[in-house]
């Protein structure tokens, strides 16, 4: 058995599983939602510590984050896939930061690198403030348009050995061609994020999932029907924290939420007011509706004015948490991305004791479903 092989494994999901990632390879030991990070220092070998641990807990995948305060991802992955085996890693980019030649360059090398274990979470852009730190100003419709061209010819790329040839608003390719392909030929598995139109158009024709800020189960059950009618499929971006009692987690909901950094909360409001984002000013306004507290008996909005949308936080016993993932099931969801404080304590809460329930209900279903 290969020593990173676990019984839990997510590695091996079997059809019509859900599928479950964690939100980043970067710990810093922080242990409150409601502060800020700190990542004026990079610390490399804690990071590949944690993708270490992940690989021993068979986490399908780790998002790599792109964001003017975070290190950028694609030196840190050329570290980490040498330093694991199994785990898979996901790559979010922002098209308009690098040509679409070269950025399929950077991936072909890396998944050879890694032996295919890469994948892609293309992000049109939430700030225009943030977009202009990198000199880009174009505006948020615009941004979708050309995600839209960057996939194209990433796809014309990928699909064979022609060169490629593309005039668009926003990128012109004259022959375009590269000596090395993809590992195993094909593409990497493609999420697009956003919570407009565009962005659910753009994922069902060029990529493979569609990933969106969480609501309710049944508010998702209703706003994903359309998509789901058209083939595609749903991922959620959230967060998670559970606990053997539901008494214990909410004891860990109070700890993780204490001492709030509120200048903080200011600064993310603010962040807020200026950002284009649909999906970000939807997930502030359903906290506000909220009262930025439970949406559900389960689910907790009060660390989005912290943390923003990806915030939005399952809390409850492994069972009740188990319980609300088969409810996003049943509304069309097949992928998360979690995240969790602190983030290595949750990953193995996660990983160890709510997903093999979460297995179970499944099987268990499959089997009620089953003809005889």
């Amino acid at each position: 058995m290969n020593a990173n092989s676990n019984s839990n494994s997510n590695v091996d999901v079997r059809p019509g599983e859900l599928r479950f990632h964690w939100g980043s390879a970067l710990d810093d030991g922080q242990k409150k939602s409601a502060e800020r990070y700190d990542f004026r220092v990079l610390d490399l070998e804690g990071a590949i510590d944690f993708a270490r641990e992940a690989d021993k807990l068979g986490v399908e995948s780790l998002l790599m984050a792109q964001s003017y305060d975070l290190p950028d991802p694609l030196p840190l992955l050329g570290a980490l896939v040498r330093e694991t085996e199994n785990v898979k890693f996901i790559l979010a980019y922002r098209p308009g930061l690098l040509s679409p030649t070269l950025f399929v360059q950077i991936v072909n090398t890396l998944s050879w690198m890694s032996g295919g274990r890469i994948a892609l979470n293309l992000i049109s852009g939430i700030s225009p403030v943030e977009q202009g730190y990198y000199g880009d100003f174009v505006a948020h419709d615009g941004r979708h348009e050309r995600s839209r061209e960057f996939l194209h010819v990433l796809h014309e790329l990928w699909r064979d050995d022609q060169p490629v040839n593309f005039e668009g608003e926003h990128y012109r390719i004259a022959q375009g061609q590269l000596g090395l392909p993809h590992y195993g030929g094909g593409r990497p598995k493609i999420y697009v994020s956003g919570a407009s139109q565009i962005a659910q158009d753009t994922s069902l024709e060029y990529g493979d999932c569609w990933f969106r800020y969480a609501d309710t189960p049944e508010k998702i059950a209703q706003e994903v029907g359309p998509l789901l009618a058209r083939g595609g499929r749903v991922g959620l971006r959230m967060q998670v924290l559970a606990r053997p009692t539901r008494e214990e987690a909410l004891a860990d909901l109070a700890e993780v939420m204490g001492g709030a950094d509120e200048a903080h909360r200011e600064w993310v409001a603010q962040f807020v007011a200026a950002a284009d984002s649909e999906a970000v000013k939807n997930s502030f306004r359903l906290a506000d509706e909220a009262g930025h507290g439970w949406m559900s008996p389960v689910l907790w909005s009060g660390a989005v004015a912290y943390r923003g949308g990806p915030a939005l936080c399952i809390v409850g016993d492994y069972e009740e948490v188990a319980d609300y993932l088969m409810r996003y099931k049943a509304a069309g969801v097949s992928e998360f991305i979690f995240s969790g404080w602190p983030a290595r304590d949750e990953m193995q809460h996660f990983f160890t004791r709510v997903l093999p329930l979460v297995r179970e209900r499944e099987r268990a279903a499959a089997a009620a479903d089953a003809p005889c």
